[in-house]
């Protein structure tokens, strides 16, 4: 009989049960025995995939790991050293990622809120609307990031083609140091619908009897807007500005797909310069050092969100 059959694999689980009820007499440690023998592959999983490779960066960054011969001789803090003394480029992208975390934060929180308001109100063809924002958050990230390269281009482009049908002479986009980062931020806002859902969600929640009274009260729309929207609205911000701000400062894709880091490293962002440190140079001890750096400054950053947001978040409806 072979060893995989069902028949053999029946006998090894009545083998464990038995096992478990001979020695384990008491039912809630039998229960709790059997639940984590069922959910054994994803602690396995998690072990391997999740713990095993953040404890291993962190004894990484320590070390001079060579990728090829699969060796880490121990150097201490020298990793830390060298990206904060020696990089020239570590303060760079430290500053460009965060002028971009900053402006996209900044610009989708806006336009977000924004068109969830828009979606909030009762018009025709809603869904279809609704349906448009949120594909870009469908798109795979290559591939929209392949065709936004291509509609920026500054020649044959089809933002500045139409720009040039009304007289209007377009910028060079992600071919200028001047405009490149800007254009990373208004693809990654383009992108940026599951935050509009979010506000959707949070503006439908708002009892409707608190603008019915704001009315009677003589509130404009602007009034409504500001006194009873928005502050209603902290609670879905403080979560879409925390996860936009990690998102941000960890980004990857698009900048090294749309521009690699150029023009003149304008757009050379932490996760585009991490990643060349590791499999361009080849310097894995570094690349886990500036990994735990970043962990590190997301954390002080998450950590100042929170501790001042008990001033502008108010949860009482």
């Amino acid at each position: 009989m072979a060893i995989g059959s069902p028949v053999r694999q029946s006998s090894i689980q009545q083998r464990l049960a038995d096992a478990l009820q001979m020695r384990v007499a008491n039912p809630r440690t039998r229960n709790l025995l059997w639940g984590i023998f069922f959910i054994s592959p994803w602690i396995l999983g998690f072990l391997a995939f999740m713990v095993y490779p953040v404890l291993g960066s962190l004894y990484y960054s320590f070390t001079d790991f060579n990728v090829l011969l699969f060796e880490a001789d121990w150097v201490g803090l020298a990793n830390y050293r060298e990206i904060f003394t020696q990089d020239r480029l570590f303060s760079l992208t430290l500053l460009n990622t965060l002028r971009y975390a900053v402006m996209f934060v900044t610009i989708a929180t806006i336009l977000d809120i924004l068109a969830a308001f828009l979606l909030s109100l009762r018009v025709k063809g809603l869904s279809i609307y609704r349906t448009m924002l949120f594909l870009p958050v469908m798109t795979p990230a290559v591939a929209a990031a392949m065709t936004w390269v291509w509609i920026l281009n500054p020649k044959h482009g089809l933002v500045n083609g139409a720009l040039a049908l009304i007289g209007i002479e377009g910028p060079p986009w992600l071919a200028s140091p001047r405009t490149a980062l800007f254009s990373l931020v208004l693809v990654a806002v383009w992108a940026s619908g599951r935050a509009v859902l979010i506000y959707l969600a949070g503006i439908q929640d708002i009892p409707g009897h608190l603008y019915e009274a704001a009315e009677i009260d003589g509130a404009n729309p602007w009034h409504r807007m500001r006194f009873i929207t928005l502050p209603l609205l902290t609670p879905q911000m403080l979560f879409n500005v925390v996860t936009m701000l990690i998102g941000s400062l960890q980004e990857f894709a698009g900048p090294f797909i749309m521009t690699g880091g150029g023009p003149n490293n304008s757009t050379l962002l932490y996760g585009v310069y991490l990643y060349r440190r590791a499999f361009q140079d080849l310097r894995m001890g570094i690349a886990a050092a500036m990994a735990w750096f970043l962990f590190l400054v997301v954390l002080a950053l998450t950590l100042i969100i929170f501790r001042t947001s008990q001033r502008w978040v108010f949860y009482d409806r």
